[in-house]
């Protein structure tokens, strides 16, 4: 496996296909297994890994945002990556530059609790874009509204990639693999569960009957409930469309469950389609 610091490094073969996987590290098997789809549909895998400082706001986690560069490689490496790049945030950044707004879909959620957030996303993804060429680029469907933005960027701006959305990855107690999980105490580890728990319950009460504005009103305001009174703090648990994502009472059309909640000094996001 080659580790690629600068962009003039980068190589861009000819008549290959490139898998590009984009990360902040702390790998877990949710990234290793978006890197495993991408060596299987391939010829060659590229793996940015690279804490991108635009998508965090002031009082946010980006200095203790888990890092172990030597771990990452070497996970990287056994599961048959080509390429790691791995740049430093002034070879990504080298001046205050262009940035790029995603409207509409960005307008709620991460983006109304995170202000700013999705705009460092959107711009570090479509520069990776540009330096990497990739054929297709591989994200997990786990940030899910990351993966409606970098649709709709991709979408607007004629970006010649594909995309390919992955389905989360969990623990076997159902628990999103995320890097943050790290953050969690024993006690939260063990509660942090509930989440998907009420993400599934909802899915299946609103599946077998609960179709009118007032009934899923109701599911969803029971899960939040029930995520409060066992100590999270629920920022969202709503049902939205998979086009805009705004709020929609209407299951028959893609959409999906989505939560954030805070437990402990951790914040917690999921999602299940519908």
């Amino acid at each position: 496996m080659k580790i690629v610091s600068k962009i003039a490094g980068l190589e861009h073969p000819t008549g290959v296909s490139t898998g590009l996987v984009p990360t902040m590290g702390g790998f877990h098997e949710g990234h290793l297994q978006l890197m495993r789809t991408a060596r299987s549909e391939s010829d060659r895998v590229v793996v940015s890994l690279f804490v991108n400082p635009t998508q965090f706001a002031a009082g946010e986690d980006f200095e203790r945002y888990p890092r172990d560069f030597e771990r990452d490689r070497a996970l990287a490496e056994q599961v048959g990556v080509d390429v790691l790049f791995a740049p430093e945030t002034s070879e990504v950044y080298p001046r205050v530059a262009t940035t790029v707004h995603v409207p509409v879909v960005t307008k709620l959620w991460e983006g109304a609790v995170r202000p700013h957030h999705f705009e460092g996303v959107a711009t570090v993804v479509c520069k990776l874009f540009n330096m990497v060429q990739p054929s297709v680029a591989y994200f997990g469907w786990k940030d899910l509204q990351q993966c409606l933005v970098i649709r709709r960027m991709t979408e607007d701006l004629n970006l010649p990639v594909q995309l390919s959305f992955e389905p989360t990855v969990r623990e076997t107690d159902g628990l999103a693999m995320s890097s943050r999980n790290v953050y969690l105490t024993q006690e939260e580890r063990r509660l942090a569960p509930l989440i998907f728990e009420q993400l599934s319950a909802s899915k299946r009460a609103i599946g077998v009957g609960a179709n009118t504005t007032e009934a899923i009103d109701e599911v969803l305001r029971r899960a939040s409930d029930a995520l409060d009174a066992a100590g999270f703090r629920v920022d969202y648990f709503d049902l939205i469309d998979l086009e805009n994502a705004h709020p929609t009472r209407k299951a028959s059309i893609p959409s999906a469950i989505i939560v954030a909640a805070r437990l402990g000094k951790t914040r917690l996001i999921d999602n299940v389609l519908m």
